[in-house]
């Protein structure tokens, strides 16, 4: 099975969804994997220990979808499992902390930092590392853990046979020799991300993204304010997660105090410490290493300061002296060692799991698009720029900060791209933020010529995710996300994070813009949808009349709530198209559960692509004759970045269309989705860009069955 040259932006829908050994394949299948053992160069082989045999005899999980091509190859090297490398082998021993990550041989100091940092919150660890999970009961060689990817928690499966070098592990390890947790934790995301050496060299950032669903800003230390701890208090309050580095000198090597540069650590804490000569604000820091640690004033091992600080003080700060990696250190000297900073803040709905003490920000999530032709109007110095998709910010409520006399609203901005790095190509993006012309405003051409952005990103960059902080008065304010050319098709997730309940919701754009006669066929509106779909505020109305006593649409549910959607606008009786096998399709597509029904999250991403496709539809509709001729049909499937061959087109036309060889409005949503979904399951399968695909007897019935 592969696909074309042409590479396909699949779709991250909100839920959980798993990607399993058996639900996600690789590009490396089991002959390849196996391969790599019997080749005449010396190469890695699976050994069990204290014998001679294969673990894969052992009757144990393998998993022969892990991408072996990708290993960074060491001398004798052995894969055991933990129960062969320590008899005694637990998941985890005491409860997994910071002080569980030790680095090996790669240089993925940049998502050590960030375990460690997870690991401050249980909540999040347990997310991202499922509790129940251990090497006795229920034992069969497998682990599992989630990481977050484009607004859904992916599930990913690995076996525990782990690389080994004299019975040792050569990569991450646990101080504790007994605990294999952030060992496992280590090959998943290899796993995620295309096999280890994906993990050599990276940014703190990412791997954050990918635990926690947080948004991260990308901060100079020199740039922050002078009173640094009154900076990062409030932050570290509402649970951010912060990772820090210094550049300024050759790879890993150290500056006169310790400071490792381009080593990436993580700020675990800031407290104010009582001496006898009065109150001294520290700062603790953590290097992934466990060792290695800041030798200057306040050092764990030499640092006199701490003469002057009472037994009990040290205890409360469960300060140790031992080379363990972490070390408390002044924050005017965290100035003037660290150069860079990384914070991912979190969202409310991330932290207040059971056993969560923080509050921290609301948090907005949009999935949108920029479609060529209708909502990719590019940057503001073009001519298209209100074509672009816009989002009415409202923010009514204050913060509750007493320092700030201008009574104004913090808020952060995250505009995140999907799937580029899959596709090879990263969009330059940026944002916008306008002062709305009034309340639930749609800002035209006109409008954003009369008007300058209050907050903006400053140009456009090459990043999977841009973010801006920002503070306005009570009001209402437009974000425009967009991309540096016209008509460049992408996919994107808009977060906003407010402190109150503040809200962001798509802004409806009028009927028909015109501007000159010459322009009239050109400027169409860039939202059809408006016209044939219920508001925002009335498609929360319609779910709320639809679902069961669950809260829960399931497909007859569906069924009912699209018919009267349809009916009331410019696809009125279409809907006698619509059948009950359309929405069971819709429904277990849709939600990754495994119910066959949606929540309110699970019909808002259905809802998204529904809203998207209809402007597709309408657009190539040329005869609005509520049908797309055979004709339409490729160019409609182009504008939704799903471009077929001539062989798979003619079977769309034999199993999509009508007896007269058109598509109805629900078929063409119908089509979509089946298609949609394919690709982004393949997609899933191929990790690592192939082209091709090995799938099991299971899997293949589980994607050609439940769809």
């Amino acid at each position: 099975m592969s696909d074309s040259n042409e590479k396909k932006t699949p779709v991250a829908e909100i839920g959980t969804a798993e990607a399993t050994t058996e639900d996600l394949g690789s590009s490396f299948n089991s002959k390849r994997w196996l391969s790599s053992f019997t080749a005449d160069k010396p190469t890695p082989v699976l050994q069990k220990h204290g014998s001679g045999g294969n673990s894969m005899d052992d009757g144990l999980f393998v998993d022969y979808d892990f991408p072996m091509g990708d290993m960074i190859l060491q001398p004798a090297m052995e894969w055991r499992r933990p129960k062969d490398i320590c008899p005694s082998a637990q998941f985890i021993v005491d409860g997994a902390t910071r002080m569980d990550v030790c680095q090996g041989v790669l240089n993925d100091c940049w998502f050590l930092s960030a375990v460690a940092s997870l690991s401050l919150y249980r909540p999040l660890l347990e997310r991202v590392v499922p509790n129940g999970q251990s090497f006795q009961e229920g034992y069969n060689g497998s682990f599992y853990f989630q990481f977050w990817q484009y607004g859904e928690w992916e599930k990913v499966k690995v076996d525990d046979l782990l690389p080994t070098q004299k019975g040792k592990l050569i990569y991450l390890c646990s101080s504790e020799k007994r605990e294999f947790w952030s060992a496992l934790l280590e090959k998943a995301y290899a796993k995620l991300k295309g096999g280890y050496r994906a993990l050599n060299m990276g940014f703190p950032h990412e791997a954050m993204v990918d635990m926690t669903g947080g948004i991260t800003e990308v901060l100079t230390v020199a740039s922050l304010p002078k009173d640094l701890a009154a900076f990062l208090k409030p932050i570290l309050a509402k649970g951010a997660l912060i990772n820090c580095a210094n550049c300024q000198g050759p790879l890993e090597e150290r500056n006169e105090f310790g400071i490792l540069f381009r080593h990436a650590y993580s700020v675990t804490g800031l407290e104010n410490v009582k001496t006898k000569y009065g109150t001294v604000e520290l700062v603790r820091v953590h290097n992934p290493w466990g060792k290695m640690e800041w030798e200057g004033p306040w050092s764990d091992m030499n640092g006199p300061e701490w003469s002057h600080v009472r037994e009990e003080e040290q205890k409360r700060l469960d300060r140790v002296q031992k080379e363990d990696g972490e070390f408390w250190m002044a924050v005017s000297d965290f100035r003037q060692n660290f150069e860079s900073m990384e914070v991912c803040h979190l969202s409310e709905e991330t932290l207040s799991e059971p056993g969560a003490t923080q509050r921290p920000w609301n948090c907005t999530m949009h999935h949108g698009s920029w479609v060529p032709h209708i909502s990719a109007g590019g940057s503001p110095k073009g001519g298209w720029f209100w074509q672009n998709p816009q989002f009415h910010l409202t923010l009514l409520e204050e913060d509750d900060d007493p320092s700030d006399p201008e009574l104004t609203c913090s808020f952060l901005v995250a505009l995140m791209q999907k799937h580029q790095r899959l596709r090879g190509v990263h969009l330059g993006i940026g944002l916008d933020i306008y002062k709305a012309a009034s309340e639930c405003s749609y800002l035209s051409s006109l409008d954003l010529s009369l008007r300058r952005p209050l907050i903006s990103t400053q140009g456009y960059a090459q990043r999977t995710e841009v973010v801006i902080r920002g503070r306005l008065a009570p009001g209402h304010y437009v974000i425009i996300p967009s991309t540096a050319d016209t008509n460049q098709q992408g996919e994107f997730i808009l977060r906003v994070l407010t402190e109150k309940g503040n809200n962001a919701t798509p802004a409806e754009k009028p009927g028909t813009e015109v501007n000159s006669p010459t322009q009239i066929s050109l400027l169409q509106p860039s939202f059809p949808h408006l016209s044939a779909l219920p508001s925002p505020e009335a498609t929360r109305q319609l779910f709320k009349k639809h679902r069961n006593k669950k809260g829960e649409c399931r497909p007859l549910e569906l069924l009912n709530l699209l018919t009267e959607a349809i009916k009331g606008g410019v696809l009125g009786g279409s809907e006698k198209k619509l059948v009950l096998e359309h929405c069971k399709s819709f429904v277990v597509l849709t939600d990754s559960r495994g119910l066959a029904q949606l929540d309110w999250q699970g019909f808002q991403a259905l809802w998204d692509k529904i809203r998207k496709w209809t402007d597709i539809f309408l657009t190539f509709d040329k005869n609005k004759s509520q049908l797309l001729e055979y004709p339409e049909v490729s160019p409609a499937l182009k504008a939704a970045g799903m471009g077929v061959d001539d062989f798979i087109l003619e079977l769309i036309g034999l199993r999509y269309t009508e007896p007269d060889m058109t598509v109805s409005y629900p078929g063409f949503l119908y089509l979509l989705m089946k298609l949609d979904s394919m690709i982004h399951k393949f997609q899933a399968y191929d990790i690592v860009g192939m082209g091709t695909i090995s799938v099991s007897y299971r899997q293949w019935l589980h994607m050609t069955m439940y769809n």
